[in-house]
């Protein structure tokens, strides 16, 4: 599976920024696979449909955001989680990213930031899940010579 095809989970209580978010997902090129409104929400749904990344509100009831990641963070310790976030939550933001989420991005955004911030996310974790799980014949090939690794 290619980068323009991730499979996406979009968490956000607010209808507007939600359907923003995953008309966005869909000009990048990635797949909404499910969506959710609450951090329970949000929980169920990845067990569900175990997306390969997820964009994740940090102000929400129920359950924020935080602690969302948390518990996806412990139950799937290889998640992709990028937070979306409004301005003057900093401390928030430290603390998703301690929760275990992988970047965020600021609202309002732009396509080509939260295109960035989800590939960066995901080139430390989903491509590398990805490139292990869809090449076990290049165990076969000779090793790479040291300084070919990005050939």
């Amino acid at each position: 599976m290619e980068t323009d095809s991730l499979r996406v989970l979009v968490v956000d209580d607010s209808p507007i920024i939600s359907r923003k978010i995953c008309m966005m997902m869909d000009q990048i090129g990635y797949r909404v696979v499910k969506t959710a409104e609450n951090g329970v929400e949000a929980i169920a749904a990845y067990k569900e449909c175990r997306p390969d990344v997820v964009t994740m509100d940090i102000a929400m009831p129920v359950m924020d955001g935080i602690e969302a990641t948390r518990n996806i963070m412990k139950l799937y310790p290889q998640a992709t989680i990028v937070m979306v976030t409004s301005h003057g939550q900093e401390k928030m933001v430290l603390d998703a990213l301690k929760a275990g989420a992988k970047g965020y991005v600021l609202k309002p955004f732009q396509p080509k930031k939260v295109y960035e911030v989800i590939e960066k996310a995901c080139k430390r974790v989903v491509l590398k899940d990805k490139l292990d799980t869809d090449s076990p014949p290049q165990e076969e090939k000779p090793a790479a010579m040291p300084g070919e690794e990005g050939a």
